[in-house]
């Protein structure tokens, strides 16, 4: 019934994959409003939390074509539903003249495909800012707000060249709506309502409630208070992100549409043909260049502020969709929305054009803003147990309502007073200050990290933090220095390597083809008196000494010739050229991994300039040029960690028009020049904090975008694989004109030498045998592996620890590939390849403060890895904490609970005042500050549970309840033996007070009714007993025992005693109850409905306390907290973690022929398409083309 073919609606959030089709029933509806009526709004807030129930009660079940709503499910774990109604767009008022629309560019878009005839209306649908239409041809949901990708080359340059006609502007105006990325302000007010909605919020409103019912205004009060403050820090937060995500709609005029006209930037279309004008100018939307060049700073979606060149989209005359003719390049003939051009260079045709690729939410810039406001959902263990604990706490509670109806029926209690007692049970059982009390450890936490310079904008992936078992670390930026330094230049001539020239150096590079290639091979601009670019491309430029031995800084002059690099030198004897023209430029590509350029030098021939990947430009080199102990000297260079880059050169043939050839012709029979040495140092911090981490038994993967032998080495000197390990690399090939593909493990020594030894075969093997190996593997061998190789994937990562070459998209899928082996990753980064893979690990930490990190749940103002083990203890810390507390809210409600059941059986109960003082004075205090105590120092290597259901936590809660219900019932029992007990005379057990009161009336009715309480006029409300005082004493000193004995400390919190407020007010409040234990204050006793016990029975009371607390914190240490206890019994019990990493490494112990050496495998079945997995989180306008729903 409408299933959508291509999932993903949002790639960055949740992927809505199923659609259903409903139609509004007229019965039905009525039927529901009249169960609004009955049930006072009870079944409409029951469809507010359930929209699925909503859209099945009210309507039934249609095609997509017929529907007015449609419901969308999620395929993932989560199975989250959303309702959305169907909306008509009209648009008649514009197209009725027009007898000939569609006009030539409309005929096979989406916007003439979606006119319903005759009515002239479109059928659509919004989900997350996004706009889809009906598609009546195709029968499906279409997005809207974006060019079709089907378009060629040459029919964008046909089609839209002209830019559209007012008519087809106006339809698409109505139908994509405006061109903004507007995130409003939701009003405070309408947030406190979406949030009070909260089904737990609504049982504390239900609480409140009945708790003024029955006078109980003060801790009503109270709660009211502390909910309103939890409350409004939530919506703080909210409105926090909002204001990150807030961009202000550019007041930008641009030329667009037939005949030139000045449009405002929102009234833009997918279609529409601008002309881009000299200067600054912030781009409002995603465009095509299809004329001319620009020169972009993309730090908004990159976090690297470096020029980028953009260049048009080739006319290229081919049946092939503009994308898959571009390939991975295709991001070169695109400008992005939110991004600055700062210089244009029109071409021969005299202006700079661009097409409207995408406009709003459905840009670059947009999508990045939707992954803000449309996270994805976490699947957490503690939150789904937090649920689980609930419903536990109101099963008991139910038990509870049981008893009491049952006791206060056969009594013959009134009706009224038997309903409110019963309820009164489910509040008492279910602790409602526990919403306040998380939040406020989770506050704490976030001003620790913010102290440390950790910011986070989802504080809830804070507690997740604590079960990280796996961080990935970028390389360059990140684990290394962000700079290279240029370390040395290996020339070659006449196929031989010459003497290396190290850097720096006092005699310069003489003037040849190495030189000027280092010269004009770079896509650098002097940008407001600064040379700018790619700091790689800075380095090389600067170590020729052609700025420093002029004295002045080279101008760049754009003009319609190409880039002229003038040199203004006072000494002849520097000056070898007039200058250098930069004709063309073919900019660095990923995929290619390479850029050229075509220069001339004045009065000189044109050259063409190359430089990239060693491996890559000796393939394009002719063979007679390349020294033939090229691989073993590129090889010793990238084992010692440097990043190497090739240079290659070649002359053409005078009278040639450089402008008509193409990539492929310029980059051929290329003369090879040398390796170019640069040195990318690690970080001083980089060192410690990964052998940390590894002491912690918390796993460091690399994944970069460098070279495969560098990132090994890095790898090497920063720990991440230790020097007695072998690391073997994984490389997968595609069989050239077929469908298969081939893998083959071999170890990266091999490359050193071809004849192995049966000592190094066998040191080899003995390593292997132990678990001692790394996989390292390249970007192009993951995606074939996981293309072809798909069993294999979960065995490769168990032990991958480099990955490089890597493209954004690739490391966004590596870190989904690691979380369904069930690891706990992290993803640290300096932002600027990594935005993707941040947003998708359960943590992500950014070392850059740029906007396209926003996305980021955590950023660190220090560009340094300290901040993840810094991160990984709050965590663990917070998680403890967290636990701590479920674990303190549950025994505590538990033992009122009890208590109040026991004085039940008597119809007798805990009185406000005592209520109050447990609520409020107790455990309300404990709660704010048990979470005051910080994170222990030292990371152990092991995690803190990460489950509330786990055996020694439901252990630690049943064996301290059992403790309290032993002591409150002995106290209840042992109470009535006494000789001074009497059951109508609460004043028999002091005699002083029994002559005092002589005159009175000394008998107490048992019951729960008040009465005047003898002649002094005193109010006995019914409450004071034995008992009561006995039980209420009991049991609030036994909450401060709890409270001590859960209050962890090591290995993951700091000692219980460096919390310094929670022990004092340990200290107050137990000075407090034990006063009130020996005190004997007529007022204050008759105010806390206490009444005169013996003082040989209140210290038999602080020894059946005293009691509690030292079995309960025997218990917890010797039992609870006996880690090799723990150990032990599963080992006895042979129980076995059920993570899919753990089986799969239990799995491969057993497996003697793993990992297979020096052996290749060949693919016998047809690829997977993992097209979708490669970009899927990186942003899906960089990446992918999803749009049918």
């Amino acid at each position: 019934l409408g299933h959508i073919k291509k999932p993903n609606i949002s790639s960055m959030t949740c992927f809505f994959t199923e659609i259903f089709g409903y139609k509004t029933h007229s019965c039905r509806k009525a039927l529901c409003i009249a169960g609004y009526i009955l049930s006072c709004g009870a079944l409409l807030l029951l469809f507010y939390w359930k929209p699925e129930w909503d859209v099945w009660a009210n309507c039934i079940r249609c095609s997509l074509e017929e529907a007015d709503v449609v419901l969308l499910r999620t395929t993932d774990e989560f199975r989250i539903y959303s309702r959305k109604n169907v909306s008509w767009i009209s648009v008649s008022a514009l197209i009725k003249s027009r007898s000939d629309y569609p006009a030539t560019a409309e005929e096979d878009s989406v916007f003439s495909k979606s006119i319903m005839k005759p009515s002239l209306q479109v059928k659509s649908i919004q989900v997350q800012k996004i706009r889809y239409v009906w598609n009546i041809y195709a029968k499906q949901f279409q997005k809207v707000g974006a060019l079709e990708d089907h378009h060629t080359c040459s029919a964008i340059h046909a089609k839209f060249g002209s830019g559209l006609t007012c008519s087809e502007q106006n339809v698409r105006r109505v139908i994509c709506g405006p061109n903004t990325i507007d995130v409003p302000v939701i009003p405070i007010w309408k947030l406190l309502i979406k949030e009070v909605l909260n089904p737990f919020y609504v049982f504390q409103l239900f609480s409140v409630c009945l708790w003024f019912a029955e006078d109980y205004m003060e801790y009503a009060t109270a709660i009211i208070v502390m909910s309103l403050l939890s409350i409004f820090l939530t919506v703080y937060d909210l409105r926090q992100v909002r204001h990150l995500t807030f961009f202000h709609k550019e007041d930008l005029f641009l030329m667009s549409g037939r005949g030139f006209q000045e449009l405002e930037s929102h009234h833009l279309v997918p279609g529409d043909m601008l002309v881009l004008k000299e200067g600054k100018t912030l781009l409002p939307c995603d465009a095509i260049l299809i004329s001319g060049q620009c020169i972009v700073n993309e730090s908004m979606l990159t976090g690297e502020s470096i020029p980028v060149t953009k260049t048009h989209l080739p006319q290229a005359d081919n049946f092939k969709p503009w994308r898959m003719h571009c390939a991975e390049d295709y991001k070169k003939h695109v400008l992005f929305c939110g991004t600055e051009v700062m210089q244009t260079k029109a071409d021969d045709r005299g202006v700079v054009k661009a097409v409207v690729l995408r406009t709003g939410f459905s840009t670059a810039k947009g999508d990045l803003v939707r992954s803000i406001l449309y996270p994805k959902p976490m699947n957490f263990k503690l939150y789904r147990d937090a649920l689980r604990f609930l419903m536990c706490l109101i099963a008991f509670a139910a038990i509870g309502m049981i008893y009491t109806v049952c006791v206060f029926a056969i009594n013959g209690e009134e009706a009224g007073e038997v309903v409110k007692k019963a309820l009164d049970v489910i509040t008492i059982a279910v602790p409602p200050a526990l919403p306040a009390a998380l939040t406020t450890g989770i506050i704490y936490t976030q001003r620790r990290l913010k102290k440390k310079g950790i910011f986070c904008i989802s504080p809830q992936r804070i507690n997740m933090c604590g079960q990280l078992n796996l961080i990935c670390f970028d390389k360059t930026g990140t684990l290394t220095e962000d700079g290279l330094d240029l370390w040395g230049l290996l020339p070659s001539e006449r196929n031989c390597f010459q003497d290396i020239h190290s850097f720096p150096s006092d005699c310069s590079l003489p003037w040849g083809p190495v030189f000027r290639a280092m010269v004009v091979c770079h896509s650098l601009i002097v940008w407001e008196g600064k040379i700018q670019g790619d700091p790689l491309d800075v380095k090389m430029f600067e170590a020729t000494n052609w700025v420093k031995l002029c004295f002045v800084v080279m101008e760049i002059v754009i003009g319609s010739f190409g880039v002229l690099a003038k040199e203004k030198c006072p000494k002849p004897s520097h000056a070898p050229v007039k200058g250098v023209i930069i004709i063309h430029q073919f900019p660095f590509s990923s995929a290619l991994q390479r850029m050229s350029v075509i220069a001339q030098e004045i009065d000189g021939e044109q050259q063409v300039f190359t430089k990239g990947a060693p491996e890559i430009i000796a393939m394009l080199c002719r063979p007679e040029t390349v020294p033939s102990n090229f691989e073993s000297k590129l090889l010793f260079y990238t084992a010692k960690g440097f990043r190497v880059i090739g240079l290659a050169c070649k002359s053409l043939q005078p009278g040639k028009q450089s402008t008509n050839l193409t990539r492929e012709e310029v980059e051929s029979d290329l003369t090879f020049l040398g390796l170019l040495i640069m040195e990318n140092r690690l970080k001083r911090e980089t060192r410690p904090v990964l052998e940390e981490l590894s002491a912690a038994r918390i796993r460091s993967v690399m994944v970069t975008g460098d070279n495969i032998q560098t990132a090994v080495t890095v790898a090497k000197n920063a720990g991440m694989i230790s020097p007695t390990n072998r690391v073997i690399l994984v490389e997968a090939n595609k069989i050239p004109g077929s469908f298969s593909a081939s893998i083959t493990w071999k170890p990266l020594e091999e490359n050193k030498t071809e004849d192995y030894g049966s000592l190094t075969e066998r040191r080899i093997r003995l390593a292997l045998g132990s678990g001692q190996y790394h996989f390292a593997m390249c970007g192009k061998s993951y995606q074939i592996v996981a293309q072809h190789f798909r069993p294999l994937l979960p065995k490769l990562l168990l032990n991958g620890t480099v990955f490089a070459r890597m493209s954004p998209g690739q490391k966004s899928s590596l870190v989904e590939e690691f979380q369904k082996l069930d690891y706990f990753v992290g993803m640290c980064g300096d932002g600027a390849n990594d935005c993707g893979a941040l947003k998708v690990a359960h943590a992500g930490i950014s070392l850059s403060e740029q906007e396209a990190s926003v996305a980021s749940p955590f950023t660190s103002r220090t560009s340094s890895i300290a901040c993840v083990p810094e991160l990984i203890r709050e965590g663990r810390a917070a998680l403890v904490t967290s636990f701590c507390m479920f674990k303190y809210m549950a025994l505590y409600s538990t033992i009122q609970y009890l208590g109040v059941l026991l004085l039940y059986w008597q119809l007798n109960s805990f009185g406000n005042y005592q209520f109050l003082f447990q609520d409020l004075a107790i455990t309300t205090v404990i709660g704010v500050t048990m979470s005051f105590t910080g994170a222990y120092p030292k990371l152990v290597p092991y995690r803190p549970p990460s489950q509330l259901i786990s055996p020694p936590l439901l252990l630690s809660v049943v064996l301290n309840i059992l403790f309290s219900l032993s002591m409150q019932i002995f106290g209840f029992v042992v109470v009535q033996e006494q000789p001074w007990y009497s059951k109508s005379d609460i004043h028999s057990a002091c005699p002083s007070v029994n002559n005092h009161m002589e005159n009175s009336s000394s008998v107490s009715s048992p019951g729960l009714h008040g009465m005047r309480d003898g002649a002094d006029g005193q109010m006995d409300n019914g409450y004071k007993s034995y008992e009561n005082t006995t039980v209420w004493l009991l049991s609030t000193i036994n909450c401060l025992i709890v409270a001590l004995v859960f209050s962890k400390g090591k290995p993951f919190r700091q000692p219980i005693y460096t919390n310094y407020m929670f022990i004092l007010v340990l200290i107050g409040q137990l000075g407090i109850c034990l006063f009130l234990v020996f005190a004997d204050i007529d007022d204050l006793y008759s105010k806390m409905d206490l009444v005169c016990t013996p003082t040989t029975w209140r210290i038999s009371m602080v020894i059946m306390l005293a009691v509690t607390l030292a079995v309960s914190f025997l218990v917890e240490e010797a039992v609870i907290e006996n880690r090799p206890l723990w150990l032990l019994l599963k080992k006895t019990c042979r129980y076995h973690s059920k993570s899919h990493y753990k089986r799969l490494q239990r799995a491969l112990e057993q497996d003697s022929a793993w990992p297979p050496l020096n052996e290749t495998f060949f693919s016998d079945s047809v690829a997977i398409s993992v097209e979708g997995n490669m970009g899927g989180h990186s942003n899906p306008t960089f990446d992918s083309s999803e749009d049918a729903l």
